[in-house]
């Protein structure tokens, strides 16, 4: 594998280019990585000092200057102002929630800790006078320190801490209440004010983009919104080094997941020892959570497309279908393999997942710039997939299978699993995205679906997620292997 550039920032504002290793081939996969963790370690304490305790911030990051090129290209795009907060920290009360930043603030600050804002000015026109030379073109906002709280939390940025300009990437950073005076100055300059405007979304998002707006209509109701979403999203389809170095380590993690999980599966096991082994290894191997919540999903629960209960006893002759994947510094793989409990598949099984198979090597095939996800069309390589779904095999009622194809052919992938992506666009080089056909047959309790994660390339494509076997009978073939290990061991279990 190309070794590919990624970079942490040390305390005082310096960035640190490194490498990703090639992908583990074998066990001695995770020691290599351990090793190399410890080595990083040691060079970033050498040349940077012994950082700083910080609560929120995430264990790796691209430099600043990713960050603020992104800024300015939206400044650039506008011709008002932008405002933005990240998520307070509030928005859940369970005790196990961990805090994590909104992915369209994170994607243009790379700050992770809680109750931040953000605004932007449009970029100066070359020879105009500016009405708001007295206003930094950005300034985060962050809130001020607060030595109780940090006693019980960590520590958090501050703007009174020494250095916190180069440190974070501003040349301005304010207290957090001083963002109504600026944006009520701001009121007075421009007639309107470019935010996320709320929407409902699969994975929530509105009651956060909302309570934006309301303050922001409370503050100035003269002024007029625009929405600056389209402009983040359109950035983030593209993926930058660095994010295809997080997402590839994302993706190696869930590799390792779905291979032990071959090697554990077996009948009266439950779904969710078989979750919580791949959930294992994705944070031993420096996963900071999950890319979404585990699907494993046996016998009837294989045809329920986001079943996450994990609760069925594991049955001889269930198909399993196992939808997970590793989150690596905020960016999430999406892998899926179907398997079959026993380690055999039933000719039955076999022959949807053949079908399942090909309709993903028909699609894979055809991926390169230009192709679209789009539903129709000459360009369409969801309707490749389709038609071969369509054009092979039979229900029990002799009638076609693409009925119970029921979902897209995929999406990007980046902070979000499902990241920001028009089905009907082109693909781009510098895009990542999952090729996932599946055949869901309720009447059967069998469902089979195989996703993998594939960037976009001038011409062609890369497959990430390659070293994982998708054959049949490489799958078959390890998991005989782990049961004849256990049959050896008789008292080593689950692994």
């Amino acid at each position: 594998m190309t070794r590919r550039a990624r970079y942490v920032s040390c305390h005082g504002g310096t960035d640190i280019p490194v490498c990703l290793l090639p992908s583990p081939r074998s066990r001695r996969g995770t020691a290599r990585r351990a090793l190399f963790s410890g080595i990083l370690l040691a060079t970033f304490v050498s040349i940077c000092g012994a950082p700083p305790a910080q609560a929120q911030q995430r264990r790796e990051r691209e430099p600043n200057s990713v960050y603020a090129a992104r800024r300015a290209r939206l400044a650039a795009q506008v011709d008002s102002p932008i405002l933005l907060w990240g998520s307070t920290g509030r928005e859940e009360s369970a005790q196990a929630y961990i805090f994590a930043q909104e992915d369209n603030f994170y994607y243009v600050t790379g700050h992770n800790e809680e109750g931040a804002g953000l605004i932007i000015l449009p970029a100066p026109k070359s020879g105009a006078s500016s009405a708001t030379s007295d206003i930094p073109q950005e300034t985060l906002f962050l809130p001020p320190k607060n030595p109780a709280k940090e006693k019980w939390n960590g520590l958090r940025m501050a703007p009174s801490d020494p250095g916190i300009e180069s440190r974070i990437g501003f040349a301005s950073v304010l207290p957090y209440p001083q963002m109504r005076a600026t944006l009520e100055k701001l009121a007075k300059l421009y007639p309107a004010i470019y935010t996320i405007l709320p929407y409902e979304k699969e994975n929530g998002g509105y009651p956060h983009e909302k309570e934006v707006v309301d303050w922001i209509h409370t503050t100035v109701p003269q002024t007029n919104l625009k929405d600056i979403r389209p402009n983040i999203s359109e950035l983030r389809q593209i993926k930058s080094p660095g994010e295809i170095a997080f997402l590839t380590q994302a993706i190696e993690l869930s590799l390792d997941a779905h291979f032990a999980a071959m090697r554990m599966m077996r009948p009266g096991l439950h779904e969710y020892e078989i979750a919580a082994k791949m959930v294992e290894i994705h944070a031993m191997g420096g996963s900071e959570a999950e890319g979404y919540a585990p699907i494993v999903g046996a016998g009837p629960n294989s045809t329920a497309l986001h079943y996450d209960k994990l609760a069925r006893l594991i049955e001889d002759g269930d198909i399993v279908v196992l939808d997970v994947g590793a989150q690596y510094s905020g960016y999430s793989a999406d892998i899926t393999r179907t398997l079959p409990a026993n380690g055999k598949f039933t000719p039955r099984q076999r022959g949807i997942y053949e079908i399942v198979l090909g309709a993903q090597n028909a699609a894979i095939a055809a991926l390169k710039p230009g192709m679209d996800y789009c539903q129709k069309g000459s360009k369409s390589v969801y309707k490749i997939a389709y038609d071969y779904i369509n054009s092979h095999g039979k229900d029990l009622h002799g009638k076609s299978l693409g009925q119970y194809f029921i979902h897209g052919l995929g999406h990007d992938i980046g902070l979000d699993v499902h990241d920001p992506g028009e089905y009907c666009k082109p693909l781009e080089p510098g895009m990542v995205v999952t090729v996932e056909p599946g055949i869901y047959i309720p009447e059967e309790n069998l469902g089979v679906r195989i996703e993998d994660d594939f960037l976009i390339t001038e011409t062609g494509y890369k497959f990430l997620s390659e070293r994982l076997p998708r054959n049949p009978d490489e799958i078959e073939k390890i998991m005989a292997e782990a049961a004849g290990q256990r049959a050896k061991e008789p008292t080593k279990s689950n692994d």
